[in-house]
């Protein structure tokens, strides 16, 4: 096999020839035309002519193209012995080709949020959940609705991570012109809540559609089995193989779009976590047109400053100033425990020390305990009174003690002796109504999708609430500050702390 080199002619010095003379061949081949002669790609690319065939033969030495001899406009003996070549795309030059136009493309996409995706998916769901239904579904059908759905979804995906890319090489510029960068900011804000809110209100109904199906075993059998018919003839062993592989396919693509749209315990999402970067992009995006705006208002930097307050003490009087200056820019001054005092001047008479001696080998500084402790030596001024809070603390309590028998009392009033409905609980204090609704949220929240029955206890483990849903029929609570519906529910709820639990059946 020989050693083709399809891509050496992007480092050389020419690349630039290079590349528009193969572009000139692809152009040619999306018109059908097989061969050009070099006065062809000459005409086209509108250069010199040796330059194109000197071109055009290094790109045949390197595999890309291949020259065949031209022998159609020989007259004479000496036309047939003149080089006259038609090239044509290697099988190698145009594999090379297609690789540089996907790379460009990857390059260059910019991507978007396709919030028109999301109504298709779910189109395409609900045709697929009715077929899923049926007993025998079209295999024709379901295969192409399946096909459908992914390629929907893998724009989707891909677009999607694209722009997000994008989004945050937007963010992290610096040098950008101030009042383009904060148009596009807005338009971009608003762009963003627009997905933002189709992605929660469409991905919700996706992924409720992704649950109800389930694993969909059936139908991508059905799809595997439709493709594995167009394998090639030979032996059934071959095709049995290749209706395994594309089984394996279609599980992973259908496991792909799952996990796009329905949360697991310990794994959010793609979708959760896309809306996640999409609500952190708007922040990021207001922290730099910020920064923009204080760049624009000319604000100094540190070095600046310093420069200014060099500047301020050369052109300083004395060195008294230059001491002022000092202690004002950077705010030091002497030691507050190395006090002068009658004491510390007749002890450096008696033993001077030179201002050259180090620390190291001058004498200690004795410093107080309290200094130490405190940070001070004593305490100025006159001591605090001493102030009664006997009076508060009384007043605490009897709340305390009232607000305890409150509950109590609303316990007590909420234990059920048999399972009843919402809509028998009637009228409610609001101590009661307080703890019902915690009871009833708690309830509401420990249970998951299409769970009909639900049991969980309080915090403090003493009481357990038993909620079971209704098909139809809405509650009224009457209470002094309004009146509370909702669905009805059979309720039970039982005291966990009483000497003796009796459970009552419906």
């Amino acid at each position: 096999m020989p050693d083709f080199q399809p891509f050496a002619h992007l480092t050389t010095p020419n690349a630039e020839l290079y590349r528009a003379v193969m572009g000139e061949f692809v152009r040619a081949k999306r018109r059908f035309v097989v061969h050009l002669r070099p006065e062809d790609v000459h005409e086209a690319l509108d250069a010199d002519l040796a330059a194109v065939t000197d071109a055009l033969g290094r790109l045949k030495d390197w595999g890309n193209l291949r020259a065949d001899p031209d022998t159609s406009r020989v007259t004479t003996v000496e036309d047939f012995h003149r080089a006259r070549f038609l090239y044509q795309l290697t099988p190698a030059g145009e594999a090379a080709e297609q690789a540089l136009q996907t790379f460009d493309e990857a390059l260059g996409r910019r991507g978007a949020l396709q919030a028109v995706a999301l109504t298709d998916i779910v189109t395409q769901l609900r045709a697929l959940l009715e077929l899923a239904r049926l007993d025998e579904p079209d295999p024709a059908k379901v295969h192409l609705l399946l096909r459908g759905l992914v390629g929907r979804f893998t724009d989707l995906a891909d677009n999607a991570q694209a722009f997000m890319g994008s989004l945050q090489r937007s963010i992290d510029l610096h040098d950008v012109d101030v009042d383009a960068f904060r148009a596009y900011k807005d338009q971009l804000i608003d762009y963003l809540e627009r997905f933002i809110k189709d992605l929660v209100t469409t991905g919700a109904e996706i992924a409720g559609l992704v649950t109800e199906i389930g694993e969909a075993e059936r139908l991508l059998v059905m799809a595997a089995a439709r493709e594995a018919e167009d394998a090639a003839p030979g032996e059934e062993q071959g095709r049995d193989e290749e209706f395994e592989r594309g089984l394996a396919l279609w599980r992973e693509r259908w496991l792909g779009l799952r996990q796009w749209f329905v949360s697991e315990p310990q794994h959010p999402s793609q979708a959760k976590l896309l809306r996640a970067r999409a609500r952190a992009a708007i922040p990021a995006l207001l922290q730099v047109v910020s920064a923009l705006n204080e760049r624009r208002a000319g604000r100094s930097d540190r070095s600046a400053d310093f420069r200014t307050l060099a500047r301020w003490f050369a052109q300083a009087p004395d060195e008294a100033t230059m001491h002022r200056l000092w202690r004002a820019a950077f705010g030091l001054s002497s030691a507050r425990h190395l006090t002068v005092d009658a004491d510390t001047l007749g002890e450096r008479d008696e033993q001077p020390v030179a201002p050259s001696t180090p620390w190291f080998d001058a004498p200690p500084l004795m410093i107080s305990p309290q200094l130490r402790k405190t940070g001070s030596y004593e305490r100025r001024g006159k001591p605090n009174k001493i102030v009664d809070r006997s009076e508060q603390r009384r007043i605490l309590a009897e709340r305390a003690a009232r607000q305890a028998e409150e509950t109590e009392l609303a316990r007590t009033r909420l234990v059920t002796r048999r399972p009843m409905r919402l809509s028998e609980v009637g009228t409610l204090e609001p101590a009661e109504f307080r703890l019902f609704l915690g009871l009833l949220g708690d309830a509401l929240a420990a249970r998951g999708p299409r769970q009909g029955e639900v049991s969980t206890t309080t915090s403090d483990g003493t009481l357990e609430i038993r909620l079971t849903s209704l098909d139809e029929g809405t509650a009224e609570i009457s209470t002094p500050h309004g009146t509370f519906r909702g669905p009805d529910h059979v309720v039970e709820i039982l005291d966990l702390t009483a000497a003796e639990s009796e459970e009552w059946s419906a």
